[in-house]
């Protein structure tokens, strides 16, 4: 983030304050709106290295979960499941990245009512470009060691197990 961007202050510390003055304990609403705050720059951080590529990290996530798929192909409704995301957002994504010529999508032979996507040749080489790109940026989690971001990886996880995301 550039300094004319930056705060002269943590507005998550000052609103922890006033919080504490008129509500009581801040520590999780501090929590909370700081992994907002992280994963908002984190989103416009990754966004920003992959623009260049006419792509955004949403679209970035499926060109790898169709990398890493080990028929090359996956159905569009698989795709939403295990990025966690809404068909709408799904079909969405598709539509830009097969009007980009990285994705195509293949009817099923067996099933008409079902749609794979598949890589192309350059959607394999923008995934390559991208992938370099996001992993000379530490994937936008900078300040922190890899012991730092494993424990930080480890209470999220917890977090979210809490909350229900996963069995």
């Amino acid at each position: 983030m550039s300094d004319a961007h930056r705060l002269e202050f943590d507005p998550i510390e000052r609103a922890g304050e006033i919080w504490s003055r008129h509500i009581g304990d801040p520590t999780s609403m501090r929590l909370a709106t700081s992994i907002m705050r992280v994963q908002q720059l984190i989103s416009a951080e990754l966004d920003a290295v992959l623009k260049p590529l006419g792509i955004t990290f949403a679209r970035y996530e499926v060109l790898v979960l169709l990398s890493f798929s080990a028929t090359g192909r996956l159905p569009l409704s698989k795709i939403g499941e295990r990025l966690m995301v809404h068909p709408t957002s799904v079909t969405n994504a598709m539509d830009r990245l097969e009007s980009q010529g990285l994705v195509r999508r293949v009817a099923d032979e067996k099933d008409r009512r079902r749609t794979f996507a598949e890589l192309t040749d350059e959607g394999q080489r923008v995934l390559g470009l991208a992938t370099a790109a996001i992993t000379e940026i530490d994937f936008a989690v900078p300040g922190l060691s890899p012991e730092q971001q494993d424990q930080t990886y480890e209470l999220l996880r917890h977090l979210r197990s809490s909350a229900g995301d996963f069995a």
